[in-house]
């Protein structure tokens, strides 16, 4: 009996010493040097590597398959926007997948046209209000994923922020100037920190401003992506939702508007529906 409490005690003593010394071990790594990223001077990391704004990018775009996306020539889905509980649009919308054509054929039979440089409405009769906020802002909602290194483009990292009480990686993009016609506008991004989809982009809308921004800095929107279903693979976000958004607090409670996405089919063709009809009038932007 002596002998099997003199093994145990000698046993216990020996755990112990071996329990410190693995913590002492544990307790020689910086804390800062589990942070921190080595970053280069010119924001790469190692020789040749790509920045980290670029590596963001990069899984956006990897997630959102944007090499399989290009590989169709066009796109066609049905789009239905509600803001203030009214609605706003509904219709088919069909472009190419590099966005340099679109076709928006709306509920009241009129036709938005944009052949790359003009953008055109059919009948000529038809109501041309607000023409140019449909043609452009859903589309680019939709191929956001795509378009974060087109040229005039700069994507800047941001703070993590949370996203329904769950942190996100986030990233700031503007554009430069004589970019498109509102070069003044900017998108927050915020991607999954897992699969680095898009779930949403908080923005601001300055077109017709003539440089003054102020307005629209006071009021900024976020676009919430959810609903995401695969076409051919491919991940398409069929439900958006609209709130209001601060730099503080990030998404706020008051809902503005929703929007649904629907029977989103892939065209390998672009035939004759880009085609300007004789009766179109061309829209000045």
């Amino acid at each position: 009996m002596k002998r099997i409490l003199i093994a145990l005690v000698t046993f216990i003593i020996i755990s112990c010493n071996q329990d410190k010394k693995q913590k002492e071990t544990e307790s020689e790594i910086p804390v800062e040097q589990e942070k921190v990223t080595p970053v280069e001077p010119d924001g790469g990391i190692g020789g040749g590597a790509l920045s980290i704004s670029e590596n963001l990018i990069k899984n956006i775009e990897k997630a959102h398959k944007k090499e399989d996306f290009l590989n169709y020539k066009a796109i066609s889905f049905n789009i239905n926007v509600l803001f203030g509980g009214k609605e706003h649009l509904t219709g088919k919308v069909t472009m190419l997948t590099n966005s340099t054509k679109i076709r928006i054929d709306k509920k009241d039979k009129s036709t938005l046209l944009y052949d790359g440089q003009d953008v055109y409405l059919s009948p000529a009769e038809a109501n041309d209000k607000g023409a140019r906020f449909d043609m452009f802002t859903w589309t680019y909602f939709f191929c956001m994923p795509y378009k974060l290194d087109d040229p005039g483009t700069s994507l800047t990292i941001q703070e993590d922020r949370k996203l329904n009480n769950i942190p996100h990686s986030t990233a700031k993009l503007t554009f430069d100037s004589g970019t498109g016609d509102a070069p003044d506008d900017w998108y927050i991004l915020y991607a999954d920190q897992v699969i680095s989809s898009l779930q949403a982009a908080a923005y601001i809308v300055t077109f017709g401003s003539d440089g003054n921004t102020t307005k629209a800095e006071a009021d900024p929107h976020v676009i919430r992506y959810k609903g995401f279903k695969n076409v051919n693979r491919i991940p398409f976000a069929t439900s958006w939702e609209f709130y209001g958004w601060t730099k503080e607090k990030g998404m706020t409670d008051t809902k503005l508007g929703e929007a649904t996405i629907s029977d989103i089919t892939f065209l390998n063709e672009e035939g004759t529906v880009f085609t300007i009809p004789e009766n179109a009038k061309k829209i000045l932007l």
